[in-house]
């Protein structure tokens, strides 16, 4: 008896070293599914600089100047996130008719909108940035080498789904 409960106390106590492997769960493409990413209240300024800081990098190796975060597009951005958000739809219209341009001026920026782009997503601002950096159409609003403000907001539902929106001026 003493045997068997010494054999019992070694199993179990191997079983306690064995390493577990959790295999990643995969989506239709072959991809790991995405963790949720949820942004905390405080992480506002990170996530701003974090962007203005890639984005100043792509624009670099592309031999354009740099961009400065602006008060009034980062308000013109956040805006315009949370009211896609309650339109349910990424468009660059506001539910009250309003362009770019007019919520721009809204905002009191004085210099120009150059272009604006937006996204609805679960995935992370450099996600996004990456992925606008894959169509030539957004590519060359984030190049665009007359730009010299930056604005950048989002608005993220309860659900984990995220608004960006990013404007650029001169």
């Amino acid at each position: 008896m003493r045997f068997i409960g010494t054999i019992f106390v070694a199993v179990m106590l191997l079983s306690g070293c064995a390493t577990t492997t959790t295999t990643p769960q995969l989506g239709a493409d072959g991809k790991p599914l995405p963790k949720l990413y949820r942004i905390s209240s405080t992480a506002t300024s990170k996530i701003q600089f974090r962007m203005l800081d890639s984005v100043n990098s792509l624009r670099q190796a592309s031999g354009v100047a740099s961009v400065e975060l602006n008060a009034q597009l980062n308000a013109a951005a956040a805006t315009h996130a949370r009211d896609m958000s309650a339109q349910n739809r990424p468009w660059h219209f506001g539910s009250d008719g309003s362009s770019p341009i007019d919520r721009v001026r809204r905002a009191g920026y004085s210099g120009v909108m150059l272009g604006e782009l937006i996204s609805e997503t679960y995935e992370t601002e450099l996600e996004t940035l990456g992925a606008w950096m894959e169509q030539p159409d957004t590519r060359a609003i984030l190049l665009d080498q007359r730009a010299v403000n930056m604005g950048f907001a989002w608005y993220q539902e309860s659900n984990g789904k995220i608004w960006w929106t990013l404007v650029l001026g001169s």
